[in-house]
């Protein structure tokens, strides 16, 4: 198997010392050796096993690190917020590395994120083409039929967008209060999926919260608490994204 190559400029960048861009500056400005050799071809490409040094000092690879979260309501799925409202990563106590959510959840939606500073990992989770399930518990107003929700597996359109989910299910319902909880799973997460597909057949959602990711659900966390992914759950969830890819 050959040796896995990635551009120098994107290696210095992953260390988290600087941006891409200014890592290009430092390699044109020849700051940058690799194994003793300084270079300034921004097409140059380096392995795992290669010595790189900027202003000769070593180059720290950061370690890739996997979280998951179990996000409260009122939290903005992002790493900081212009209206200085809580983040995901302010629940991220401890952790050092420079995190970032993989995909979002909106503000009044609880439940599962991830989040990482391996972005192959992240691109991997949240294209389409992997099929990675997403389960979501939805209470709505009102009490859709079977055949109403089935619907929603040929898609509805909201906004020039056709939103479809891969199953639905009726968990329970309520008659006194015109409610029903609802089980709904996705492959993709457009903005606002699940509350836009609902509000489309007129159950608008009262409270949603995402249950399971892949193969990974809330089981062990409270609302506010995360955990670190284990390296198996890692490999099955990449596993999982490379069975899944459309041919």
């Amino acid at each position: 198997m050959s040796e896995s190559l990635e551009r120098l400029q994107k290696v210095i960048a992953k260390s988290g010392i600087t941006s891409r861009r200014k890592a290009e500056q430092l390699i044109l400005d020849g700051r940058v050796k690799v194994n003793d050799k300084v270079i300034t071809e921004l097409g140059t490409k380096v392995s795992a096993k290669d010595k790189i040094t900027v202003d000769e000092i070593p180059l720290e690879k950061e370690l890739f690190v996997y979280y998951m979260l179990y996000k409260p309501t009122g939290v903005i799925s992002s790493v900081k917020d212009d209206k200085d409202r809580k983040v995901v990563t302010d629940f991220l106590e401890g952790v050092e590395e420079r995190v970032f959510p993989i995909g979002r959840l909106d503000y009044d939606t609880s439940g599962i994120i991830l989040l990482t500073n391996d972005g192959d990992f992240a691109h991997l989770l949240m294209h389409p083409k992997h099929e990675i399930k997403k389960v979501y518990n939805a209470k709505v107003k009102g009490i859709p039929t079977k055949n109403e929700l089935n619907k929603l597996k040929k898609g509805v359109m909201s906004n020039q967008e056709r939103l479809k989910a891969v199953h639905t299910k009726i968990v329970s319902v309520d008659k006194k209060a015109n409610t029903a909880l609802l089980e709904i799973t996705l492959h993709e997460g457009k903005n606002r999926h699940v509350k836009r597909m609902m509000e489309q057949l007129g159950f608008p959602v009262l409270k949603l919260k995402r249950e399971k990711y892949g193969l990974l659900t809330l089981k062990g966390l409270k609302k506010g608490t995360y955990r670190q992914l284990t390296p198996y759950e890692v490999k099955q969830m990449k596993s999982l994204a490379s069975q899944n890819v459309k041919q």
